[in-house]
This record gives structure tokens, sequence and C-alpha cells, in this order.
């Protein structure tokens, strides 16, 4: 696999950290997203009960390929932001988007982005990764 290109948004000198509400509602939408899939798909009898430990589990994989792979998840693209490598602005890659959807699903790593100025939570730190706003389209 051939590393992606940098985004436009983590080349530019005034890339622009994502602001805590728009992570909140991106996260809000992609849980959503999580609990009606396993929620459908436990109805199905795709997937064995408990219901309760799934969406987490999906949680986990949306992230690890679509910001793995995209930067983006379906809530972050809803929100025009998306996540890059703080080293080069590119895609983080499985291994990495796999420890942020983790830490994610454990709610541990929000609290660091009240106070780091560049708004990263742990699960940024961890993963070498900054949320930003997409720049705006002309």
């Amino acid at each position: 696999m051939t590393a992606s290109p940098p985004t436009e948004s983590a080349t530019r000198p005034d890339a622009e950290p994502a602001g805590l509400g728009q992570r909140f509602w991106a996260l809000v939408a992609d849980w959503l997203l999580c609990l009606l899939l396993a929620g459908g798909l436990t109805r199905l009898g795709m997937l064995p009960d408990p219901e309760a430990l799934w969406p987490s589990v999906i949680l986990v994989v949306e992230y690890a390929v679509f910001l793995g792979f995209f930067t983006q998840t379906p809530g972050m693209r809803l929100l025009r932001i998306h996540c890059v490598s703080i080293r080069h602005g590119r895609a983080i890659g499985l291994p990495r988007a796999l420890v942020r959807g983790v830490l994610l699903a454990l709610v541990l790593p929000a609290l660091p982005a009240f106070y780091e100025p560049r708004r990263r939570g742990l699960h940024d730190v961890l993963g070498d990764s900054i949320v930003l706003r997409e720049p705006p389209r002309s």
C-alpha cells in the first residue's frame, strides 16, 4: 500500500485544529451509526447477544478503517473535520487508528483536549495524530 499524499489542510501553515464541539458531534453521529448497525445486525441474528458490547466493537473497527485509510469517519465527514498524522499530514494507518479507536471506546481520551493548545486528546497523542478543520470550499 502506498502512502497517501498530504492533505491540503495539513500542509497549510494556517491549518486549524477542530473545535471540541465539532469533534463531539462527529463522535455522536458515529456512535448513533454504530448503535443502529449493531442493533440491526443483532436482530438479524448476525451478531450474538449481548447487544451492549457490539456498538463499541463496531466503533473501534469504524475508526480503524476510516481513519486508517481515509482520514474521516462518516461523522467527521458530516462535521467537515479530518484526522491526519501530525508529522506528515496523511492518513495515520491502521495500527495507529486502531489505538485511537480503542482509547476512544474506553472514554479516556478527551481530558487533555481541554488544556492542550492544539486540542489533542490522549488518543491523538498516542496515535500521533491531530484532528483538523477542513479548509473552506471555494
